[in-house]
């Protein structure tokens, strides 16, 4: 069961609102909500659940020893952390590096539970805090466990450190304001999926589905800007989904994205890109590597290990691995190069020039990333920069899905993927309750007549 299906919406959602209101104390409102995303979680498969239990057990496990070690705890925390990214990387690694080695035949085949990659960078998060603070460690293992699988962020984040999360965990407002703005969030993220991703998805799956010898240079920009189009209102419409359904239960989780695309530099990009995801590797990896405190090699090295392992956290694959690497480097280049960022940064044709620069290179980025392997993802760039013609066959196809209503859709995707949306409130005035549950009420109707002609489309990000 997601967010964006009949079953969630009609029946799943009001239910469990209504129960968190009906149960009174806190305490077993938390048991509530750790009861209810168990039973979210298994819709998704029964036999997925002892993996999530083990995490969290081992987790609560070892953040009591840490919070009774009276020796540093370096080797409880060490042992701890193994762990935790052991499980991950089993499931989630142990082809990918089987294959590296030329061992791929033997390699034993694990379904990927979902939510792993989230619900372990939780695990770290919590065994790191209470290293760093023992008296931030939890008692109650339902609590944990609550942290660890709060349904809301549980397939596909954000990521929250449990130092933010800790306060909201023991004491929390969750007044009927609260739930209404939730709920309109939550219509936000779902509009965001069903009508602009899907639309834009469905050019960009038809492109990289074609063979890249097929595709003529402007289908392949057309597949390349819809995936980017599609992957931005997939995962920032989640992420508005989830920070609604947490508000809804008086959880105030942190932004996950503020427009990126309009960014200046690629540095700025990421810290308007996936945004907790970005700040767990600031806090738990880059700062402890050194940061930016021991001189440029130092930094371009960090910088470097940040975004491979990033791009290792996407998939276990060489796209990925390019993907990371060439966000990695160029990064590196800004900080080689501020003094010329600087200089262009000051007038209005540099900010166009950086504005354009980086939003080519992110779409170079997402062209590797989307592609099923290397060969592919050189292949479409090599269509997008060396003009060339598709086949007829591959035409049709394209003009079969691109009908005047999803070319609409890109559109508005496109406009709206810009701060669009801020500057028409500014301009018209627009605020209050009324015009939010009238755009809410509007934008509902709409996915729900999205739900009754299209299948079932899981979000990206799930399968990381």
């Amino acid at each position: 069961m997601v967010f964006n299906t009949p079953a969630f919406v009609f029946f799943f959602l009001p239910v469990s609102v209504l129960l968190y209101k009906l149960i009174p104390g806190r305490q077993g409102k938390s048991g509530l909500l750790a009861v209810l995303s168990l039973v979210f979680y298994g819709f998704g498969g029964l036999g997925q659940i002892p993996v999530l239990l083990a995490c969290a057990i081992w987790t609560w496990g070892f953040g009591l020893l840490l919070a009774k070690s009276s020796c540093g705890g370096r080797g409880i925390l060490a042992t701890a952390v193994a762990g935790v990214l052991a499980l991950l990387c089993v499931y989630k690694y142990t082809g990918f590096l089987l294959s590296a080695v030329g061992m791929g035949a033997r390699a034993p085949h694990f379904a990927l539970p979902m939510g792993i990659s989230f619900y372990t960078f939780h695990a770290v998060s919590y065994l790191v805090d209470v290293y760093r603070d023992r008296e931030c460690s939890e008692r109650r293992f339902d609590r944990l466990f609550l942290y660890l699988a709060f349904f809301p962020r549980l397939l596909a984040g954000p990521i929250v450190p449990w130092q933010d999360a800790r306060g909201e965990l023991l004491r929390r407002d969750d007044s009927w304001e609260d739930t209404a703005a939730g709920l309109r969030r939550f219509v936000l993220g779902m509009a965001k999926k069903l009508l602009f991703s899907e639309s834009a998805a469905a050019v960009a799956n038809t492109v990289f589905s074609l063979p890249a010898g097929e595709v003529s240079s402007a289908a392949a920009w057309l597949g390349a800007v819809c995936y980017c189009l599609q992957i931005f209102f997939d995962f920032s419409g989640y992420s508005d989904m989830a920070i609604g359904l947490g508000r809804c239960f008086g959880f105030h989780f942190s932004e996950n994205f503020d427009y990126p695309y309009a960014s200046r530099t690629l540095r700025e990009f990421w810290r308007r890109w996936h945004m907790s995801l970005n700040r767990w590797f600031t806090e738990y990896l880059y700062i402890p590597l050194g940061g930016s405190r021991r001189g440029m090699t130092i930094t371009v090295r960090n910088t470097l290990i940040v975004f491979l392992c990033t791009g290792l956290w996407h998939g276990a694959g060489w796209t990925f691995l390019l993907w990371g690497l060439w966000h990695g480097v160029l990064v590196s280049a800004e900080r080689l190069c501020a003094g010329t960022v600087q200089t262009l940064e000051k007038k209005p044709a540099g900010r166009v020039v950086l504005r354009l620069g980086t939003l080519l290179a992110v779409v170079i980025g997402f062209v590797m990333f989307r592609s099923e392997s290397v060969g592919q993802g050189f292949a479409m760039l090599g269509r997008m920069f060396f003009p060339a013609e598709g086949t007829a066959a591959a035409a049709v196809e394209l003009r079969r899905v691109l009908t005047p209503v999803r070319a609409g859709m890109i559109a508005l995707a496109g406009l709206f993927s810009l701060p669009t949306a801020p500057a028409i409130r500014k301009r018209l005035s627009l605020s209050g309750e009324l015009v939010g549950d009238l755009a809410a009420l509007a934008g509902l109707g709409l996915c729900v007549l999205a739900m009754a002609g299209g299948g079932f489309a899981p979000f990206i990000y799930q399968q990381f």
